[in-house]
């Protein structure tokens, strides 16, 4: 599965975000870890096709059966936020 990285020098958790790059919450999340510093990766889901499409979408469904976005996994599922918590978000990595 094929995500794009984003460096950030709070790299104390595995994240990964499922988003989709028309949605304003996605944005706004991803601007709120570049903000924290947080290293990060995330996946456009409307800009992969094929099997990326088909492995991520399974990806997303094991953390978040109704896939909604975004879709933030932290250490590989030992936490996962659901949608823009801006004070989930910053209790985690602040």
């Amino acid at each position: 599965m094929k995500t794009e990285k984003v460096s950030g020098t709070n790299a104390s958790h595995d994240v990964t975000i499922f988003t989709l790059s028309t949605c304003g919450w996605c944005r706004k999340t991803k601007e709120l870890l570049k903000d924290l510093g947080v290293k990060y990766e995330y996946i456009d889901m409307d800009k992969i096709e094929g099997m990326d499409q088909i492995t991520a979408r399974t990806e997303l469904k094991k953390h978040n059966p109704r896939a909604s976005y975004p879709t933030i996994v932290i250490d590989n599922g030992k936490m996962v936020i659901i949608g823009f918590k801006e004070d989930e978000i910053r209790g985690v990595f602040s």
